[in-house]
């Protein structure tokens, strides 16, 4: 493969690149991504809705977002944005956050690698939500239902992100 990268495309957050034959997006302004496996005292895990234009419907989600995006921020820590990240979204504050896995979510269209943590001890302090941007639903659901749950709004249409299944993968609730 040709070692040179060419920019086919760049806009203010995404820019397409080429290499040889292989064409794929990089995010700009960012160090990569964080998905949280929050996991409430009594056994809910913390779980996200929103509508996503890309794909044109609502979708199921870890709480998550991006690292280094924040002006200032470009060093900033996987661990500190999965924090930040998780109490914009939820309005969960974790008393414990631990680092599971890392890795492309899509290796063959972008260069972006996420950060997978798994928050407990969660403490209600905020609203959730998201940014101004944003317009995130907030949902707690019981390990012990999530099968029967997810079921029932698949049926709904409603799309669920296949890293909620690797993040409960990872925690061992599979």
């Amino acid at each position: 493969m040709n070692d040179q990268t060419i920019v086919r495309w760049e806009g203010k957050f995404l820019r397409v690149l080429q290499q040889g034959r292989w064409e794929y997006a990089d995010r700009r302004g960012t160090t990569g991504a964080v998905a949280i496996v929050a996991v409430t005292d009594g056994g809910n895990l913390v779980l996200t809705e929103q509508f996503r234009i890309p794909v044109g419907r609502r979708v199921i989600e870890l709480p998550a977002g991006l690292a280094g995006d924040l002006p200032g921020s470009s060093g900033e820590d996987f661990s500190a944005a999965a924090h930040r990240e998780l109490l914009e979204e939820t309005g969960y504050d974790a008393g414990h956050m631990v680092r599971l896995a890392s890795g492309p979510p899509s290796a063959g269209l972008a260069s972006e690698v996420v950060g997978f943590y798994h928050a407990t001890r969660l403490r209600k302090t905020g609203p959730g939500g998201g940014d101004e941007h944003e317009q995130i639903q907030v949902h707690e659901v019981p390990l012990a239902g999530f099968r029967e749950w997810i079921a029932a709004r698949l049926r709904e249409g409603v799309s669920v992100d296949p890293k909620v299944y690797a993040g409960l993968y990872l925690i061992g609730a599979h």
